[in-house]
């Protein structure tokens, strides 16, 4: 749709897909395993959504399955989930060594960063002729690798009821920025969904508001609801 509100990186894109798929996407903390061919799933449901495109969803997915909070929700016994929440399958054993291996590559780079950074400043202060104590840093053990529970120990799962289907509010559009105030609760219609929303500004070019995930955008009245 044209004059739609626009998201610029893939860290805005993941913030939307936490608004507007909770059960799914998370902002911050521990990241739930997503259904395999997900991908596609979003493309169905979003594509057009905030004038995302196929390559925007696929940067942002891509962002947030290598991230490390996401490899460390890959563990033995997880179920993956689709966007409703819904469970899809427990992993693979060959999908969490694969992650179990990303992450540890992962923290290697970053150590060998620090170390080059590390060695750099002492190289810096060496040529300043300030005196530099080297302090041997303790190494971690690595964390032993979880066991995968007998067959036999495992306790049947109690089946998870179905999602209710959420009873769709009723909303006014709003006709005059004007009659706004800095500060009032609103809603930004993002195709047939609506976000909660905060008013930060009224200016010219729209209404400025402020997500409950954070992220802040400029929105035309069309696109704003009580």
């Amino acid at each position: 749709m044209e004059n739609q509100p626009k998201l610029n990186s893939s860290k805005e894109v993941i913030a939307f897909l936490a608004e507007r798929f909770p059960q799914c996407f998370s902002a911050e903390g521990e990241a739930r395993p997503l259904k395999i061919g997900i991908f596609q799933d979003l493309v169905a449901r979003v594509e057009g959504e905030m004038s995302l495109s196929k390559t925007q969803l696929r940067s942002a997915l891509r962002l947030y399955t290598s991230s490390w909070r996401y490899l460390y929700g890959i563990k033995v016994g997880a179920t993956r989930v689709d966007l409703d929440g819904n469970p899809c399958g427990e992993l693979d054993e060959q999908h969490v060594e694969h992650a179990r291996k990303q992450l540890e590559e992962a923290k290697a780079r970053v150590q060998a960063q620090r170390a080059e950074q590390a060695a750099k400043k002492r190289e810096a202060a060496i040529a300043n002729g300030e005196t530099v104590a080297d302090k041997p840093r303790r190494e971690r053990k690595p964390r032993p690798a979880p066991r995968r529970p007998e067959a036999a120990e495992r306790k049947p799962r109690a089946e998870k009821p179905a999602p209710q289907a959420p009873v769709e509010e009723k909303r006014t559009p709003v006709t005059d920025i004007s009659a706004l105030q800095v500060g009032q609760a609103i809603k930004v219609k993002a195709g047939n969904n609506a976000m909660d929303a905060t008013v930060l500004e009224i200016t010219k070019d729209g209404v400025r508001v402020q997500l409950t995930s954070g992220m802040a955008m400029i929105v035309r009245a069309e696109h704003l609801q009580f």
